[in-house]
C-alpha cells in the first residue's frame, strides 16, 4: 500500500503540537528568552555559599531556563519526526541543541558551588518549607557531596565529554553507515542485501536456511571488525574506570547506579536471581526445541515464532477498544484519560512519507504527553499502543502531583508503567483466546521474559564483567572479550541450544554497551512490571491505589523507594521470585495448550 503524504492524513489521526506552541513564530520568541534569562544566572556565580536566598533565586531561575529549554526542543524535535525532511524544522533542532549546549557552559558552577557548602547547611535547605520543591535534589547533592569536584575540575570533566563520547559515536558510524554484510541468496533464489533491520525480519520470518544464511552474514561482519570495535569498546570501559576512580567511587557500577540513587546491590541481586532461575531458561529451550521437531536448536533458531500471528487484521478503532477493555481494572479515571489520549490529539497514529519509524511518547511539563506511532492492522501494533500509553499515563500522572522539580522520573522505572500496561493486555485476551491464538500469546509473554529479563540479564553481566577487568588492570582484548561472552551464553541458554562459533561475536553489536549499566533496567522494569500486573488483577482497587502513587511520585525520591510504594522491594528476593513463578507458570500452561 502506498504511503500517504502527511497533508492527505485525516487530522483525528494527528497530535496537536499546538498545545505546546501555538505558531513557530511563539516558539522564536521563546529562544531569545531562554538565552535572555540564562544570562542572568552567570550573576550568581561564587554566590551559592552559605546564601539562601541567592541559592533560591538561582535554583528558581535555572528551573525557569530548564522548563522553556524543555519545550523548545521538544516542539522542534517532535514537528520534525512528523516528517525528517522539512529542512526548518532541522535547523529548529539543531538552533535550540546549540543553545543548551551554551546554558550548560555557563551554568556549570551551580552544582559543585552548592556541592561546597556544609552537609548540615544542605540538610537544612532540603528540610526548608520554602525549598521543598528542590527537596530531593538537595538530598542527592548531599549524598553525592564527596564525588562531586571542584568547580574547575568539573568544567575540565565537562569539556572533555566533547572527545570522550567519540566512542559511542565511532561505534554507532560503524554500525549504522560502514559495516558491510555479506550478501546471501534467500529461498527465492534473489539477492539479499542485508541490514539490521533485514536480519530480523529473516531471523522471525525466513526458512531454516534463510534464517542460517543471514546470521552469518551478521556476524561474520562484527568478527571482521573485531579488532576495531573491542579498542572502541575497550576506551569506552577504561573511560568509565577513569571516571570512577577520579569520583572516588569504589567501582565502574557503583558510579553509575548511584547516577540514579539505585543501589548496587539491586544488580548485584538481579544476577543471582537469574542465575539461580537458569533452568527455567533451558527448560523452555527444551520445549521450543521440541515444538519446532529440531534435532538441534540453534542461535538463530531463537526468535522463529512458535505459532504464526493468527489473528485478523485489527484497525485501529478496534485496536483502541481492545485496548481501554484490557485496562479496564486500572479504573475509571485511567480509562477517561485514555479516551482524552485517544480524542484529544495526544496520538499521532500512521506512517507518512518522511515521518520517523518506531513508536515512543514524549512531552514537556505543563503540557500533556503525546504518543508517536506507525500504526498496522497487526496484533503487535496494538501491544504497542498499549506500551506506550503506559509511558504517556505514567507521565500525565506524575506531571499533575509534582512540581516540575520532581516530576521527571528516572530511566530506572520509565519501562515500568508501559510493561504493566502490555502484560495486563495480553492477560485480558487470554481470558478468553483458545487454541493456536492462546498458545500465539502464551509464547509472546515467553519471548519477552526471554529477550528483556534473561538476554538483557546477560548483557548485563557481561558489561560487569568487562568493567571488573578494566578496574583490575586486566588485558581487555578480542579474544578475552568473546570468550567470556562465549561461555555467558552457553550458561544462560544451556544444553538445547547449539552455541554456534559466531555467537561469541555477538557483544560487538549491542549499541547499549556504550551507555553502560543501562540493559539491566530492561529486566528489573519487567519484574517490577509483572509483579504489579499480578497484583492489580489479584487484589483490585487496593492495588490500583497502589500503583497510582508510583505513577504520581514521578521523581520525588529514590526509584526503589518509588517501586516500594506499590509493594515491590528490589533489594529483596520476593519480586525475582514472584516474576519467575510467572514465567514458570506460563511455561506450563503454553505446554497444555492444544
Amino acid at each position: 500500500m502506498k504511503v500517504k503524504k502527511r497533508d492527505e492524513i485525516d487530522n483525528q489521526y494527528k497530535w496537536r503540537l499546538e498545545d505546546i506552541y501555538s505558531s513557530d513564530q511563539i516558539w522564536s520568541d521563546d529562544i531569545k528568552k531562554a538565552k535572555e534569562l540564562s544570562d542572568l544566572l552567570i550573576d550568581f556565580k561564587g554566590k551559592l555559599h552559605n546564601d539562601k536566598k541567592s541559592i533560591f533565586d538561582c535554583l528558581n531561575l535555572n528551573s525557569k531556563v530548564g522548563y522553556i529549554l524543555e519545550k523548545l526542543y521538544v516542539y522542534a524535535r517532535m514537528r520534525l519526526d512528523q516528517d525528517v525532511t522539512v529542512t526548518k524544522y532541522k535547523e529548529m533542532v539543531s538552533k535550540v541543541e546549540s543553545l543548551s549546549v551554551n546554558i550548560d557552559a555557563k551554568t556549570a558552577f551551580i552544582l559543585p558551588e552548592l556541592s561546597a557548602n556544609d552537609e548540615e547547611f544542605l540538610f537544612s535547605l532540603s528540610k526548608d518549607k520554602d525549598f521543598e520543591k528542590y527537596s530531593y535534589s538537595l538530598e542527592l547533592i548531599v549524598k553525592r557531596k564527596k564525588h562531586t569536584l571542584s568547580t574547575k575540575e568539573e568544567t575540565l570533566l565537562a569539556k572533555m565529554g566533547k572527545f570522550t563520547s567519540l566512542f559511542k559515536e565511532s561505534f554507532s558510524m560503524l554500525d549504522n553507515a560502514d559495516i558491510k554484510f555479506e550478501d546471501f541468496v534467500n529461498d527465492k533464489g534473489e539477492v539479499v542485501a542485508l541490514s539490521h533491520g533485514i536480519y530480523g525480519l529473516y531471523l522471525q520470518t525466513g526458512s531454516r536456511e534463510e534464517r542460517k544464511k543471514a546470521f552469518e552474514s551478521m556476524f561474520n561482519a562484527y568478527k571482521q571488525n573485531i579488532n576495531l570495535i573491542t579498542t572502541l569498546y575497550k576506551g569506552n570501559v577504561e573511560k568509565n574506570a577513569f571516571y570512577a576512580n577520579v569520583r572516588g567511587y569504589k567501582s565502574c557500577l557503583d558510579r553509575a547506579t548511584s547516577n540514579e540513587d539505585v543501589p548496587s546491590e539491586v544488580y548485584e541481586r538481579l544476577i543471582k536471581n537469574i542465575h539461580l532461575n537458569l533452568p527455567y531458561l533451558h527448560d523452555y529451550m527444551r520445549y521450543r526445541k521440541e515444538e519446532l521437531k529440531y534435532d538441534e536448536l540453534h542461535m538463530y533458531d531463537l526468535h522463529m515464532p512458535l505459532v504464526e500471528d493468527v489473528t485478523e487484521t485489527i484497525e485501529y478503532n478496534q485496536a483502541k477498544q481492545m485496548v481501554l477493555e484490557a485496562l479496564a481494572p486500572l479504573g475509571k479515571d485511567y480509562n477517561e484519560l485514555l479516551q482524552k489520549a485517544f480524542n484529544e490529539g495526544w496520538i499521532d497514529v500512521y506512517e507518512n512519507k518522511g515521518k520517523r519509524s518506531g513508536a515512543y511518547s514524549w512531552g514537556c511539563y505543563g503540557t500533556h504527553p503525546y504518543v508517536l506511532l506507525n500504526y498496522q492492522p497487526v496484533l503487535n501494533d496494538v501491544f504497542t499502543i498499549a506500551h506506550e500509553l503506559g509511558h504517556a499515563m505514567h507521565t500525565y500522572f506524575s506531571n499533575e502531583n509534582q512540581p516540575m522539580e520532581k516530576a521527571g522520573y528516572e530511566i530506572f522505572v520509565a519501562e515500568v508503567a508501559s510493561t504493566v500496561n502490555e502484560t495486563l493486555l495480553v492477560m485480558h485476551l487470554l481470558k478468553t483466546a483458545t487454541g493456536n491464538y492462546r498458545k500465539y500469546l502464551l509464547s509472546y509473554l515467553l519471548n519477552m521474559f526471554r529477550t528483556t529479563v534473561f538476554r538483557q540479564s546477560q548483557f548485563a553481566e557481561f558489561e560487569y564483567k568487562a568493567h571488573t577487568m578494566a578496574e583490575n588492570e586486566e588485558p581487555i582484548t578480542p579474544d578475552s572479550l568473546c570468550n567470556m561472552y562465549y561461555d555467558l551464553n552457553k550458561q544462560y541458554y544451556g544444553e538445547d541450544v547449539v552455541n554456534d562459533e559466531l555467537i561469541r561475536y555477538e557483544w560487538a553489536r549491542i549499541p547499549h554497551f556504550y551507555t553502560a549499566f543501562y540493559v539491566y533496567k530492561y529486566s528489573t522494569g519487567l519484574i517490577s512490571a509483572v509483579c504489579i500486573a499480578c497484583d492489580i488483577l489479584e487484589k483490585g482497587e487496593p492495588a490500583v491505589k497502589d500503583y497510582k502513587k508510583f505513577l504520581s511520585a514521578g521523581g520525588s525520591m529514590s526509584p526503589v523507594e518509588i517501586l516500594k510504594l506499590v509493594g515491590v522491594d528490589l533489594t529483596t528476593d520476593a519480586p525475582y521470585t514472584k516474576a519467575m513463578n510467572f514465567f514458570k507458570h506460563t511455561l506450563e500452561e503454553i505446554k497444555l495448550t492444544k
